[in-house]
């Protein structure tokens, strides 16, 4: 797991010498990116590599692993790697429709966007979402040696090899990564609605059965 902010303990020096750098160049001029060109950002770079291939739950929380790949701002030949997983599940209270509840997403970087205004974000560009929690767990981030194509060949043989048919690959920007996550937990909750769908006129005619 990542430690906790302030640590910045992380499991490989390269990583280490990424951040270090990386906070000495970020943001040089000091205006941090809005959310609204973060997100513009993340729909032009996001790219789904490998979605899930097993669908999500219908009743039952579902946890969503990913790895998300990013270009290294402070060396071209280098790749982020963050693997993490996103929970899908029920809130304990019933919510109105369209009322997703965020955990995890850690906007610190978007000043004017919070995991409370998220769902008033997504609503007005016209997303809308299960009422459902959807608590994002970053598990590890590391450096790839090598640039970003041949990351996606080494992830994606490796997702291949294993048969793994739970966790999907993504592209993205490492300054917007919770809008890319956000973005591929949404298509995994379309790609799922005909199967839902399947799955509920399924149980209500064997209900109906005498």
């Amino acid at each position: 797991m990542v430690p906790h902010k302030g640590t910045r303990e992380f499991e490989s020096l390269p990583l280490r010498h990424f951040f270090a750098m990386s906070k000495k160049e970020e943001n040089p001029k000091g205006y941090p990116m809005d959310a609204y060109e973060a997100w513009e950002l993340a729909l032009k770079e996001t790219e789904i590599i490998r979605p899930r291939v097993k669908n999500l739950m219908t009743y039952a929380s579902t946890q969503v692993p990913y790895i998300l790949l990013s270009k290294s701002e402070v060396s071209a030949s280098d790749t982020v790697v963050r693997k993490g997983e996103v929970l899908v599940r029920k809130p304990s209270l019933i919510l109105p429709p369209n009322v997703p509840q965020f955990k995890g997403f850690d906007f610190g970087d978007q000043p004017d966007l919070d995991e409370n205004s998220i769902m008033s974000f997504l609503l007005v560009r016209g997303i809308q979402m299960p009422s459902m929690k959807y608590n994002n767990r970053t598990h590890s981030l590391d450096i790839f040696e090598g640039k970003i194509d041949r990351a996606i060949k080494h992830y994606a043989n490796g997702l291949e090899r294993q048969e793994n048919v739970h966790a999907g690959l993504l592209a993205g920007p490492q300054e917007c990564w919770q809008f890319s996550v956000l973005i591929y937990v949404t298509s995994q909750i379309v790609r799922n609605a005909e199967y839902d769908i399947q799955q509920l006129l399924k149980d209500y005619h064997r209900k109906k059965r005498p």
